[in-house]
C-alpha cells in the first residue's frame, strides 16, 4: 500500500489539503457561511471530522447508520453527535416514499408494506398514491433500530470543490487515485495567487452557468427555458465560452423541436464554433436563401476553421442552384489511394479494423492500430514543456491533467515561442533525441495527448525511424492550428517497412461505413502533403 494510504485518515488529510489551499488562495473570496464551515470543521473531534469526509465523499446526502461503519471513526453515533449539534447533520430527516425506499432493501420493504411482488421500482409506483405524506425514518419503519441522516452541507462542499478543481467534474477521488498512482500528474511549478475564480461574482455565475446547464440536460420544457437563458456577454472570456457552449447547444435542441426562430437567434448570439453554419442551414429551412447565400459568402471570405470551409463548400452550390445563380468552378479533391477487400468473416468476434490489421501484418512489415494515438502521442511528447509551461491561468491545483486554457482560442498564441522552439527541434535530428527524452523521464503522466497504453517502444522507435521529420512537422502545425477538431480523425492503422524506413497510413471502412468529416479533411491534409495514406473498403466474403 502506498505510505500515504497506510493511515486510515488518509482521506482526511486529503481534505484538510484541500480546505488549506482554499484559504490560501480564495480567502477574499468565501462567503461567511463558507468561512465558518471551515474553522468549525477543523474544530471538530477528529472523528467527527472523519465521518464528515466520508459522506460527503459517498453519493447522496441520507445515510443509513448501519451503513457507515468505519474502523478508524469507531462509534458512528458518538462521532454523529457533534455534527447534529453545529446543525450539519439531521438525524431524523422526513422522507418522502422514493427516498425510503432508496435506503430499503426489498426483504425491508416487505416488512413496512407487506410482501408483494414485483422490482422496486414497480412496488414504488403502486404505493406512491396512498402514501404521499413525508416522515421520520422511525416512523416509516418502526419496528428498525436503525437511524438515518441526511447531510445539509452538499452546497457548501460542491462550492469549496469547484474553487479547488475550477470545474464541478472533478471529485474527491482524484486525490485517492493520485496516492494510489493510478493518475500521475506533471508537477507544474504553481503559483501561490493562481486561482480558477477571481472574483466572488465569477464563482457565483459558474454556478449559475452549471444550474442552467442541468435544467437542459434534464430535458426542462423549452419554454420555460428559453426566456431565463445568459444572453449577455460575460466579461470572463473562459466562462463567456461556457455560456457560448450552452446557447449552441440549445439552439440545436431548438432545431430539432422546429422552433427555426429561436434557433436562429441563440446562433445569432453565441458566437461559437459552427454556429455560423447551423445559421447558414437554419435560413435555408426559413427560405430565406438570399440571406443564407449572403452569410455563406461572408463565411467564405474568412472561415473560422477547415470544418467550416467544408460545411461551406457543400452549401454554396445549393444556395447557387436555389437562387438560379450560375455553377461556380470547384476545386477538385487530391486522389487518395482506394483498397477494396474482400475478407472471409472472422471466426472470433473482431473488429474490421483488426480483420484488416492481420491481413497485412508481415513480419518485416508490422501493422498497428493506431487511430489518434500516435502522432498525437509524439506531438505531446516533442512539446511537453510547452504544453505544461507554467503561463498565468494554465494551472491552479495540482490535478491537472493538461492546461486549463488547452481549448481556448489564445493557446497556441500564448506560448508561440515555446511552440516555435519545440518544432524547430524537427529541422534537425534533435526532435528523436529530445521525444525518446520526454518518453522515458515523463512516463505514465497524465497528459491531453500522450497516449501511453498505446505507445511502447517497438512501436516508437519504428515510428522515429519511418516518419519523415518534416511530415511530422506538417501534422504537429496542422494538431496546433485547432486541437479540438484535429486531434481526432486520423487513420485507423499505421504499416511500416523499417528496412527501407517507409510507412502508410489504413483508413479502414467496413460494409456500410462511410467516411466522417474530419477523416476526409485528414485525407486532404494528407494529400497534400504526400503522406502516404490509403482507404481499405472491407466486404465480408460471406455476405
Amino acid at each position: 500500500m502506498p505510505a500515504a494510504l497506510e493511515d486510515p485518515f488518509y482521506y482526511l488529510h486529503n481534505f484538510h489539503s484541500l480546505l488549506d489551499w482554499i484559504s490560501e488562495r480564495y480567502g477574499d473570496l468565501l462567503d461567511a457561511e463558507e468561512q465558518a464551515f471551515i474553522e468549525g470543521f477543523r474544530s471538530l473531534p477528529r472523528t467527527s471530522q472523519g465521518l464528515l469526509v466520508r459522506m460527503v465523499m459517498r453519493k447522496g446526502t441520507q445515510f443509513r447508520a448501519s451503513k457507515l461503519n468505519y474502523g478508524e471513526i469507531g462509534d458512528t453515533l458518538e462521532a454523529a453527535a457533534p455534527l447534529v449539534a453545529k446543525g450539519w447533520l439531521d438525524d431524523a430527516p422526513e422522507l418522502d416514499l422514493a427516498q425510503l425506499f432508496a435506503l430499503l432493501t426489498l426483504r425491508e420493504i416487505d416488512a413496512c408494506f407487506g410482501r408483494a411482488v414485483g422490482r422496486k421500482a414497480e412496488r414504488l409506483q403502486a404505493l406512491l398514491a396512498e402514501h404521499d405524506a413525508a416522515q421520520t425514518f422511525a416512523a416509516w419503519y418502526p419496528a428498525s433500530e436503525d437511524r438515518v441522516f441526511a447531510l445539509g452541507l452538499m452546497d457548501i462542499c460542491d462550492r469549496l470543490r469547484l474553487m479547488f478543481f475550477g470545474n464541478l467534474y472533478q471529485d474527491w477521488s482524484e486525490f485517492v487515485l493520485a496516492d494510489l498512482g493510478i493518475h500521475q500528474y506533471e508537477k507544474v511549478e504553481i503559483d501561490a495567487a493562481a486561482r480558477g475564480f477571481r472574483e466572488r461574482a465569477d464563482l457565483d455565475y459558474y454556478l449559475r452557468l452549471h444550474r442552467w446547464r442541468e435544467r437542459f440536460e434534464c430535458g426542462e420544457e423549452l419554454g420555460e427555458l428559453l426566456p431565463e437563458l445568459p444572453l449577455e456577454a460575460h466579461g470572463n472570456p473562459w466562462l463567456d465560452a461556457r455560456r457560448r457552449k450552452l446557447l449552441f447547444q440549445v439552439g440545436q435542441q431548438c432545431e430539432r423541436c422546429e422552433l427555426l426562430e429561436a434557433a436562429l437567434g441563440l446562433y445569432g448570439l453565441c458566437q461559437y464554433s459552427g454556429a455560423r453554419v447551423r445559421r447558414i442551414r437554419v435560413l435555408e429551412r426559413l427560405d430565406a436563401q438570399r440571406e443564407a447565400f449572403d452569410l455563406a459568402q461572408l463565411a467564405l471570405a474568412a472561415p473560422e476553421s477547415e470544418e467550416e470551409q467544408q460545411h461551406l463548400a457543400r452549401i454554396l452550390p445549393r444556395l447557387r442552384r436555389k437562387l438560379g445563380l450560375a455553377k461556380e468552378a470547384t476545386n477538385d479533391r487530391a486522389p487518395v489511394q482506394r483498397i477494396d477487400l474482400i475478407l472471409p468473416a472472422p471466426e472470433q468476434p473482431m473488429s474490421v479494423e483488426q480483420a484488416v490489421l492481420l491481413h497485412f501484418h508481415e513480419e518485416g512489415a508490422p501493422v498497428h492500430y493506431v487511430e489518434n494515438t500516435l502522432l498525437n502521442s509524439l506531438f505531446g511528447l516533442l512539446c511537453w514543456d510547452a504544453i505544461f509551461a507554467a503561463l498565468p491561468g494554465a494551472f491552479f491545483h495540482p490535478f491537472h491533467n493538461g492546461p486549463a486554457d488547452l481549448l481556448s482560442p489564445d493557446f497556441h498564441g500564448r506560448r508561440a515561442a515555446l511552440f516555435d522552439a519545440c518544432l524547430a527541434q524537427l529541422d534537425s535530428d534533435a526532435y528523436q533525441a529530445a521525444i525518446r527524452r520526454t518518453y522515458a523521464a515523463k512516463q505514465g503522466l497524465l497528459s491531453p495527448f500522450v497516449y501511453w497504453g498505446n505507445l511502447d517502444e517497438r512501436l516508437l522507435d519504428q515510428a522515429l525511424a519511418c516518419l519523415p521529420a518534416a511530415q511530422l512537422k506538417a501534422c504537429f502545425q496542422r494538431i496546433l492550428a485547432d486541437i479540438k477538431a484535429n486531434r481526432s480523425g486520423l487513420p485507423d492503422l499505421i504499416q511500416f517497412w523499417p528496412e527501407q524506413r517507409r510507412y502508410r497510413l489504413i483508413e479502414v471502412k467496413g460494409p456500410g461505413d462511410r467516411l466522417q468529416d474530419n477523416q476526409l479533411r485528414w485525407l486532404e491534409f494528407c494529400a497534400q502533403h504526400e503522406i502516404p495514406v490509403e482507404v481499405c473498403y472491407v466486404q465480408w466474403a460471406d455476405a
